[in-house]
């Protein structure tokens, strides 16, 4: 008869493993945590030092620039993270204690104290290195090699991330400007540790992924992960390090969200909605709205143009997605050519841009997660991974950088120019697609047949 740990590494829930769930709702509290400190992170900084919600009146520039830093060293920590797990961990035990260290963190900023604050962003920045990495190469270890439900897999946990980005914008965003800004850092505390309970409760469904493979009795295994790199790895790890170009230009201009589009929000923006000023923190829900409503339509767009025998390769996803999150830039242009001429912008240029931003997320982000873990070799998975992150890290710089440019140059120059850029270097690296794409040997290639056999399981299950 079956063991447990054998039923729980084969049940399924809605054509998914189980444990996809469990990382789910784990991911989604530590992005509420995340997400909701960041809404409300600049807004803090920027708000004056006398009034009833008093911040520390930092200047524009100030502030953004301490947001980049703090934004690129949460990403940057994965590299150190995803070390510590391949070498020492495995990574089920770095995502429990990077939880931990993140509801330290987070509490810690509920303390009103300056040493408290710069304490709290500390700890944050080594929990998201511990867990971010980890928790995504877990998500990658739930699928066989081959298997086309990986990317889905990731989609729908991608969109864990966003119902968790999506409360906090408008909870702990709210509370943060109305009720006080530490108590919006409390709350992402609270959110934080209802992740790792979760997290815990369901760990039978997550034996058979996450664990440290230096400990394996299995030899070959041992083998695998001492032997020097195959001429194939080497071609995929390059190629893997190629894609990660698209990664620093496209959140070098994604996350301007929680930097200058934030401020623009507060500063420019009309944001009167039938007589109630809507919080200049919940714009950023609009992203993460737009993943939940568009995560599952457009992965099964990508899903049947595979099927049908289109282009729909891993890289050509990434590149269409830096495109079409650049062309939603001109809609701020829009916004800024507007506030120039009358004072004030509409809020729909806003939607606009995040709608643009959010499209482009859906065919990059979730799908550079499932291909390191399609190409990276595995005895380096939670390293590559981190690597992955550690250029959004450095995007987050960028952004942070181009934020502080406003000021000398003006919103209007900014978004323009961030909009030219990243249209022209998507159609640059669109160019030499194919030549990457043979530097993967055939990866992806085998995953059509995969499908139809998925396609084959599930009208006999019916």
């Amino acid at each position: 008869m079956a063991n447990t740990a054998t039923i729980a590494k084969h049940k399924e829930l809605f054509g998914h493993p189980v444990g996809l769930y469990i990382l789910f709702f784990t991911e989604m509290w530590e992005r509420f945590s995340y997400y909701g400190m960041r809404a409300i992170l600049v807004l803090y900084l920027v708000a004056e030092t006398q009034g009833d919600n008093v911040g520390l009146g930092w200047t524009n520039g100030e502030a953004l620039a301490l947001y980049g830093w703090y934004t690129m060293l949460v990403y940057v920590a994965s590299i150190p993270g995803g070390w510590l797990a391949d070498k020492f961990l495995g990574q089920k035990k770095a995502v429990l204690y990077g939880g931990v260290l993140l509801i330290l963190g987070h509490s810690v900023l509920a303390i009103e104290q300056m040493w408290a604050f710069y304490a709290g962003l500390g700890l944050i920045v080594l929990g998201v290195g511990l867990l971010k990495p980890n928790i995504s190469t877990m998500v990658g270890g739930l699928y066989k090699q081959g298997d086309i439900r990986r990317d889905k897999g990731f989609t729908i946990f991608y969109i864990g991330i966003n119902v968790g980005a999506f409360l906090s914008s408008l909870i702990v965003g709210y509370v943060g400007e109305v009720h006080g800004w530490h108590y919006g850092f409390g709350l992402a505390a609270i959110g934080m540790a209802l992740g790792l309970l979760q997290y815990l409760a369901g760990q039978k469904y997550l034996k058979h992924v996450g664990n440290f493979t230096g400990a394996s009795e299995n030899e070959e295994e041992k083998a695998a992960l001492k032997r020097p790199l195959s001429k194939i790895e080497k071609d995929r790890v390059i190629v893997l390090l190629m894609s990660f170009l698209l990664v620093i230009v496209f959140w070098g201009a994604f996350e301007q969200a929680g930097g200058l589009m934030n401020i623009y929000a507060m500063d420019n923006t009309n944001r009167a909605l039938l007589g109630w000023e809507v919080p200049a923190s919940w714009f950023q829900s609009f992203n993460a709205m737009f993943i939940i409503f568009l995560g599952t339509t457009v992965a099964a767009f990508w899903a049947r143009r595979k099927l049908k025998g289109k282009l729909s390769s891993s890289l050509f996803k990434m590149i269409l997605g830096l495109i079409i999150m650049g062309t939603g830039f001109f809609f701020m242009s829009a916004a800024a050519a507007q506030f120039e001429s009358t004072g004030s912008s509409a809020m729909y240029w806003l939607v606009l841009a995040y709608l643009f931003h959010t499209v482009g997320e859906l065919c990059i982000s979730p799908v550079a997660l499932s291909y390191i873990t399609k190409l990276a070799p595995l005895k380096y998975a939670s390293l590559m991974m981190g690597v992955f992150f550690a250029m959004t890290g450095l995007g987050n710089k960028l952004a942070g950088l181009l934020g502080e440019s406003a000021s000398e140059y003006g919103e209007f120059t900014i978004f323009t120019g961030i909009a030219l850029f990243c249209v022209l270097f998507g159609l640059i690296v669109m160019l030499f697609r194919k030549k990457l794409e043979t530097l993967t040997h055939g990866a992806e290639d085998n995953e059509r047949e995969i499908e139809d056999e998925n396609e084959g399981y599930e009208v006999a299950k019916q």
